[in-house]
């Protein structure tokens, strides 16, 4: 590893459930938690929010929607959605989504609807 670049497989990394539904995440600690790359398969999204996160959602595969604050939005391959802090979000239906996080995802920023 270097000190001035670092190189994963996304999808040789471990496979662990979230919100979303099953997530592979790189570069936290590479980037001192500035950033985190997702590889994220949707499964039972729940909705919830982030109080600290921008994410950016990027549909590799696959076919369904993002709904952001109530709102459903079609989602296709190259789809890229942008959901700043306090947007109530989920994913729906059978999507690979690439998905970066600004700071890197911390499970404590996580936030959901009683």
């Amino acid at each position: 590893m270097s000190d001035s670049f670092a190189v994963l497989q996304l999808d040789e990394l471990p496979a662990r459930r979230c919100s979303c539904g099953t997530t592979r995440r790189g570069f936290i600690a590479e980037s001192d938690g500035q950033a985190s790359v997702h590889l994220l398969q949707v499964q039972d999204a729940v909705t919830h929010h982030h109080r600290v996160a921008t994410e950016y959602y990027i549909v590799l595969a696959g076919e369904g929607e993002v709904e952001l604050d109530g709102v459903r939005h079609p989602a296709r391959p190259m789809s890229a959605f942008l959901i700043k802090p306090g947007c109530r979000h989920r994913a729906i239906g059978d999507l690979t989504v690439l998905l970066v996080s600004l700071p890197a995802a911390d499970d404590t920023d996580e936030y959901f609807d009683d």
